[in-house]
């Protein structure tokens, strides 16, 4: 009878030092950003396209860009349903290493058609008007905390800038003024063209 008490005790011991031990091992850096990195990736996917084309592409994307933007979530400064109560229960530090993860992921190819000449053209000439390439620099790369536009979805542009527009979107209200300004067959030039570079 002893034994298997002793065995029991053992066992029980066993399971309590594994139980200790295993949030221990959760802490590590690269386990801790791969848990909160697949939240990411059932919307934005796991190889970098999203499931829904006016969900934003994020890999490839610039590190200070996209900490803003969780920032902004968590602010409440930027609205969404979805991503505010994913971004409120991260800390600045899960933030930037979401951010840099991100950032080092290659840009994906979503397949979209380079726009027509004639799309092309006023995209052009709204970039003129506009400016886009005083932030977003030349093919539209970005920087830092400036997006790049070169690649994303079409439809996820489209939305962005119909949201800044109407002002639903209120973390970037210069990015609003500058789109109030710009008509929206304008706009869906640009969208057209930005998506195919």
């Amino acid at each position: 009878m002893g034994g298997r008490l002793y065995s029991g005790l053992l066992v029980g011991v066993m399971a309590a030092m594994a139980f200790a031990i295993a949030p221990l091992r959760a802490q590590t850096p690269d386990e801790k950003i791969q848990e909160k990195v697949q939240v990411c990736s059932g919307c934005h996917g796991e190889a970098g396209k999203p499931v829904d084309k006016t969900i934003p592409n994020i890999w490839g994307q610039q590190a200070g860009y996209l900490y803003i933007q969780l920032r902004d979530f968590k602010r409440g400064d930027r609205k969404s349903e979805i991503m505010q109560p994913i971004a409120s229960a991260f800390e600045k530090d899960d933030m930037m290493a979401i951010a840099e993860y991100f950032s080092q992921k290659p840009w994906p190819d979503l397949g979209q058609p380079r726009a027509p000449k004639d799309v092309a053209q006023r995209a052009r000439a709204a970039d003129g008007s506009v400016g886009c390439t005083g932030c977003h620099l030349d093919h539209f790369q970005g920087d830092s905390t400036v997006p790049r536009l070169a690649g994303q979805s079409r439809d996820y542009l489209a939305k962005a800038m119909a949201n800044f527009r109407s002002r639903a979107r209120g973390n970037n209200p210069g990015m609003s003024d500058l789109m109030i300004a710009t008509s929206t067959e304008d706009l869906a030039a640009l969208a057209e063209y930005l998506a195919g570079l």
